[in-house]
């Protein structure tokens, strides 16, 4: 039990020092971290489906265009390149359906269904993390790199968890998601949601790129949608049979496991910005 304890915070120590590293310290590091990411993500969730033995993708043509969606974006949102940039992956979205009219596999539907998801519940938000990193400096004219956005929804959703932890671990009497997920509670829910709140006020005290209360809602949507994500992929799990996504972060399980939350929260957290105006 203790060596489990150990494992478990070496490792989430470890994750969230390079994790924030990497969104900090440069657009560099910040792209290099997320492109692997979001094909780490890809390839384990279709390895998850094709394990289920109900379809069959091209795990490696699949986390392909799931990275290039990533730097395709990237190169779009710091205009390296403009929006013909996304046709390769047009073309390689028609393959994925055309092939499956030669292969002759039994549930061709089925392969189209999760390779499809793939891009749209993996790739995609890591994607749009860009648009929440770079953004239109109109006063110079240029594009800045605004690192504390996708770094906070980040934030919110790790207290978010450790508050619905504690306060559900002490008060959690109400089942949330019973059918999905037993241990989750609304009073840790609502625990979690009050941390991320605080945390936004932090936030607006020190980077005072919007108001405190559009800092107060960002924490909101982002524990909102993040709370769908994380019963997204419990469902997901549910249906496959399986407790954990993969064994690649020793004591937390895998990538999905670990950005359960952010698969929501980071495209609520796009359209929240872009809705508010910032």
């Amino acid at each position: 039990m203790k060596s489990n304890l150990l494992q478990r915070t070496v490792t989430g120590v470890l994750f969230v020092i390079v994790l924030v590293g990497g969104i900090l310290i440069s657009p560099l590091s910040f792209g290099i971290l997320f492109a692997v990411i979001c094909a780490l993500s890809v390839y384990e969730f279709t390895g998850l489906v094709n394990k289920s033995g109900q379809v069959s993708v091209n795990r490696l043509v699949v986390t392909l265009g799931g990275v290039y969606l990533f730097l395709s974006m990237l190169a779009f949102c710091i205009c390296l390149a403009g929006p013909e940039v996304f046709l390769p992956y047009v073309l390689l979205l028609l393959y994925l359906m055309i092939t499956e009219l030669y292969l002759k596999k039994k549930n061709p539907i089925g392969n189209w269904a999760c390779s499809m998801l793939a891009q749209l519940y993996v790739a995609l938000p890591f994607a749009l993390l860009c648009v929440l990193a770079f953004r239109n400096d109109v006063e110079n004219s240029s594009i800045a790199f605004v690192s504390i956005f996708p770094l906070s929804v980040f934030v919110f959703l790790w207290l978010s968890d450790t508050g619905a932890y504690c306060v559900g671990s002490l008060l959690g009497k109400h089942r949330l998601f019973e059918r999905i997920s037993p241990k989750k509670s609304w009073e840790g829910s609502i625990g979690g949601g009050v941390f991320a709140m605080l945390a936004s006020l932090v936030f607006a005290h020190f980077y005072p790129l919007m108001s405190v209360w559009q800092w107060l809602g960002l924490s909101v949507v982002v524990v909102v949608f993040g709370t769908w994500g994380d019963l997204t992929e419990s469902l997901l799990k549910r249906q496959l049979g399986i407790k954990d996504s993969g064994n690649i972060l020793p004591g937390h399980g895998g990538m999905l496991d670990r950005f359960d939350s952010a698969l929501m929260a980071i495209p609520a957290a796009t359209v929240y910005l872009s809705l508010v105006g910032v």
